[in-house]
């Protein structure tokens, strides 16, 4: 990792604050130099990187990582606040135009993904409440749920064909085309 890199963010992650397990993270669309570039650990990586559902409680951090004067530092606040529905703090943010217009060129690659829809078509985003409308067979589990049953603060998982939810306090996969928005 560049020392001036490590300098600049005092031997922390610059979204989280660890110390443990740092690395490099270009920005992109980037050129390479210093200036997009961040350094993050090895949790927020695996946020960033992974294709998973991201942790909400460990992303509290950006409440405080967007206000940094370091333009890569904000672009990635920016574009996982924009992923995490957080339009509480999106709407406190302010950027110049050319570091939005920079956070934005991801922003809109990933929001042409298409989004999950329920039984009657109705687009379906993250933390919605839904029902299910047919009794579903749990696999693994050896219980069954019920047709009726409200799930509250679904996830988004990046399948179009499926969403995640609490029944019965398990989580589990299910197929969107069983559900209905309410």
């Amino acid at each position: 990792m560049d020392s001036k890199l490590l300098e600049r963010a005092n031997h922390k992650c610059e979204l989280c604050g660890s110390v443990e397990n740092l690395s490099t993270l270009e920005v992109t669309p980037s050129n390479g130099s210093i200036e997009q570039t961040i350094c993050v650990c090895d949790t927020c990586r695996n946020q960033i990187d992974g294709n998973v559902v991201l942790d909400s409680n460990h992303f509290r951090c950006l409440g405080d990582s967007m206000w940094s004067e370091i333009p890569a530092v904000q672009v990635v606040s920016y574009r996982l606040l924009k992923k995490l529905n957080n339009q509480e703090l999106l709407d406190m943010l302010y950027l110049e135009d050319d570091i939005k217009a920079w956070a934005d060129s991801e922003v809109e690659s990933s929001e042409t993904q298409e989004l999950p829809k329920d039984s009657n078509g109705t687009v379906l985003n993250q933390g919605d409440s839904v029902t299910i409308i047919k009794d579903l067979e749990v696999k693994g589990a050896n219980f069954t749920a019920k047709r009726g049953t409200l799930v509250k603060g679904i996830i988004l998982n990046g399948n179009p064909e499926q969403v995640e939810g609490k029944v019965n306090g398990t989580r589990i996969v299910l197929l969107s085309c069983f559900l209905k928005k309410v």
